[in-house]
């Protein structure tokens, strides 16, 4: 049964996803208080401990409650394997269950983006947006911001291994790199977070929380959208269901979808804007033919390496100590300090694997723990890894929807290492992260190498062991593409093409993948739309 429109179920603007752009959006929208935002979340509120605990992102990977844990279709490039993508499903979307690493990619991705057509997405457009936005620990310089609502943060957890990681980077070559923020991003050093005296700071935390305690938003959670509502090519509204109840709310302005690249093109597809053949065959009215929805996805991939430590200084000798670990969380509750403060990468570096590149083209996060899996139980004995990335894959994938039904998981395929020059920059990154590994600096630290193991040294041994241990590093992109040509999704102002009253505006409509973390981006784009968007109010 749908709820009959109402006056209060009528709102300026209507965001679907409560998200590392939705969060933003409620945020910058309701500010002068002239305009009601109602904001839609399917999952619940974010109120497990663990989110808000940095290292606690390790206990989110398999929670069904907080996180909508998707696999890909069988990869013909990673030996077939279907590969497990998580993505947030509370309010803070994946900024509540993320790495937390604070790095925004290079300048060039930037102006890329630009010369794709993009104007106003160049690297000095956008830069006054993710200033904005910091609140750098720092403070303020010509690439940071102080004051904004996001803090970003240097360690609050001395590690030796870390350390000794940077110095061995160094040893092989690579210079030292203080800001992978800053003037240029190559080199080594410690990674930055998104949080605030040793507290997770989601969008959740540092946006959505002021703009509630300011009023203007509405919040429903477990509400999970099942389709926008149109009258001819304008979008009305929403439709979501809530506790097995279905409702219908109206946007007086815009309906603003922030549901990520995977469920912001599931939802256009579902309302019938997508490849109308697709559409047709699930029995969805077509509003709008658009082949591009869905298409053209990008993650970044990652290969790790383990190594067995010497020295019982690992997070898996604390883990499994009892009083170790006890000490471990009581120094948390004292002091917020200590291994719990942890991100998804304590130091890290980016390099390139050919001299002939313009930029880097492979980051690596160092950890001082091993796992067989993220969120699986750390090793019984001491070790420490390291991830390979590559930044700017070519590899394309597709997100399509499998039923008509919302709950129903979209289909997704990213065809890893399905390029030359993605298998051969793997292969390279391997290589060149095992000569830092084995580097003099590392060599008190170092019994073994576990994986992939110094038996495998030829260029094939590598690409089959990429092949069987590679996985995601939680980078979708690209589904809602903005741009110019056919297949574009929106436009540069983020509205989507051929409608009115609809935006997307998450980390589908980037043009192409950033070389780093996407959530920093992410954030960036929310704050740039808002200002597009109250422009185009007045």
């Amino acid at each position: 049964m749908t709820s009959a429109p109402s006056h209060e179920a009528e709102f300026d603007y209507i965001i679907v996803g409560a998200g590392s752009a939705g969060c933003v959006l409620a945020n910058r929208l309701s500010a002068s208080g002239r305009h009601s935002v109602l904001l839609l979340e399917a999952g619940p509120k974010d109120r497990n401990i663990w989110i808000h605990v940095p290292l606690g992102y390790g206990k989110l990977f398999k929670s069904k409650t907080v996180n909508w844990m998707y696999q890909t279709e069988p990869e013909p490039g990673l030996d077939g394997r279907s590969i497990f993508q998580p993505r947030g499903k509370t309010l803070g979307g994946s900024s509540s269950i993320n790495g937390l690493l604070y790095v925004r990619g290079q300048h060039e991705d930037y102006d890329r983006w630009r010369q794709l057509g993009n104007t106003g997405w160049g690297f000095d457009d956008v830069l006054p947006y993710f200033k904005k936005a910091e609140d750098q620990q720092r403070g303020g310089d010509d690439y940071h911001g102080a004051g904004g609502p996001l803090p970003v943060s240097d360690t609050r957890h001395p590690d030796p291994l870390s350390d000794a990681f940077i110095a061995a980077a160094v040893e092989t070559g690579l210079p030292f790199n203080p800001d992978f923020n800053g003037a240029t991003q190559e080199g080594v050093g410690l990674f930055q977070t998104t949080t605030r005296r040793g507290r997770r700071a989601s969008t959740a935390v540092a946006y959505l929380r002021p703009a509630l305690r300011r009023g203007g938003v509405r919040v429903e959670t477990a509400a999970l959208a099942q389709r926008i509502l149109f009258e001819g090519r304008r979008a009305i509204g929403v439709e979501y269901k809530q506790h097995g109840v279905t409702h219908a709310v109206h946007a007086r302005r815009e309906v603003l979808v922030c549901s990520g690249a995977f469920n912001s093109p599931q939802l256009l597809q579902l309302s019938g804007v997508g490849p109308a053949e697709l559409l047709k065959q699930h029995g969805i009215n077509v509003v709008m033919d658009a082949p591009g929805v869905g298409h053209d996805l990008q993650d970044h991939m990652q290969v790790r390496m383990v190594m067995r430590c010497a020295q019982k200084i690992t997070l898996n000798d604390i883990v499994n100590h009892p009083l170790r670990k006890t000490i471990m969380a009581l120094r948390y509750a004292a002091f917020r300090t200590g291994p719990l403060t942890i991100a998804a990468g304590t130091a890290g570096a980016f390099f390139k694997t050919d001299p002939r590149l313009a930029t880097p083209d492979i980051q690596i996060h160092f950890l001082p723990f091993s796992t067989d899996k993220m969120g699986e139980a750390l090793h019984s004995y001491s070790g420490f890894s390291a991830s390979i990335c590559q930044l700017r894959p070519e590899s394309r994938g597709s997100l399509r929807i499998k039923s008509a039904d919302a709950s129903v998981p979209p289909e997704i395929r990213i065809n890893y290492l399905a390029t030359e020059t993605d298998r051969t920059a793997n292969v390279e990154g391997l290589k060149m992260l095992r000569a830092m590994l084995h580097a003099p600096a590392l060599k008190p630290f170092v019994v073994d190498e576990v994986e992939p193991g110094l038996q495998l040294t030829s260029d094939a041994d590598l690409l089959a062991y990429c092949r069987q241990r590679g996985s995601t590093i939680y980078h979708p992109t690209s589904t809602c593409r903005m741009g110019n040509d056919a297949m574009a999704v929106v436009d540069q102002r983020l509205r989507v093409r051929g409608i009115d009253g609809l935006r997307v505006i998450d980390g589908s409509i980037m043009p192409d993948l950033v070389s780093g973390n996407t959530n920093a981006p992410i954030i960036m784009i929310a704050e740039k739309a808002s200002e597009m968007i109250l422009q185009d109010a007045r």
